[in-house]
């Protein structure tokens, strides 16, 4: 009896050992295992991105917008350095300018300084100038009976008449005496008018003073007459 009960259990290790001989079987399980066993895929309509991505997104815009904010700031900065570097060259090349002009209105200054300063004072000079002159032109011009002192004292004073005449031409200064030219109403003053056919009208004829120029100005006019058509004469 102990000996039938125990004849089944050949058949189970064989049916085991068959199964562990034949590789398609144990595929076979296998693959029913992993089916049973497999979990059920979500849908995709229901998936959503994790959370951190939003932000890392989020941040990357802000990051965005923060450096578009510091390149628009930059370029106002620029623009402004800009506008202030062209109003510093426009103030600097006006002075510089400015500059220029005063320097040459100050050697213009100095020139004319040099050239006119003592117009006043020689205008002033010129009526001792003239009584001077005229002195001398009235000392006789025979001397053989005058006395020896008057005689020294004449030729002392035609000395310095002549002195004179040096000192004022050093310092540009010239008489204008002209007998003979046109009258030019720039440099002459006509005194009265003298008919005569022996000249053509418009000469001067006669120089009751004579005028001086300082260089190119004049200093005083030369008072003069001056010859008109004689009566009768067209």
């Amino acid at each position: 009896m102990a000996g039938k009960k125990n004849q089944p259990q050949p058949e189970t290790a064989t049916a085991a050992a068959s199964g562990a001989d034949n590789p398609d079987l144990q595929q076979t399980d296998s693959l029913a295992g992993s089916a049973q066993g497999k979990p059920d895929l979500p849908d995709l309509d229901d998936l959503q991105p994790p959370q951190d991505a939003f932000g890392e997104e989020t941040d990357l815009q802000a990051d965005q917008e923060l450096a578009e904010q510091e390149i628009g700031s930059a370029d106002q900065v620029t623009e402004k350095l800009l506008e202030e570097r062209d109003s510093l060259k426009d103030q600097l090349l006006r002075a510089l300018a400015d500059l220029e002009n005063l320097r040459r209105r100050s050697e213009r200054d100095l020139q004319a300084a040099r050239k006119y300063g003592h117009v006043s004072f020689a205008r002033d000079l010129l009526a001792s100038i003239d009584n001077l002159g005229q002195a001398v032109a009235a000392a006789p011009q025979e001397r053989d009976g005058l006395d020896e002192g008057l005689v020294n004292l004449l030729v002392g004073l035609e000395m310095v008449v002549r002195e004179i005449d040096s000192v004022l031409e050093k310092h540009q200064i010239r008489p204008i005496n002209p007998l003979g030219e046109k009258f030019d109403y720039n440099v002459h003053q006509a005194m009265f008018e003298i008919a005569t056919d022996e000249a053509p009208p418009g000469t001067v004829l006669q120089v009751a003073q004579p005028g001086y120029m300082l260089d190119d100005r004049l200093l005083r006019p030369a008072m003069v007459g001056v010859a008109k058509a004689a009566e009768g004469e067209k």
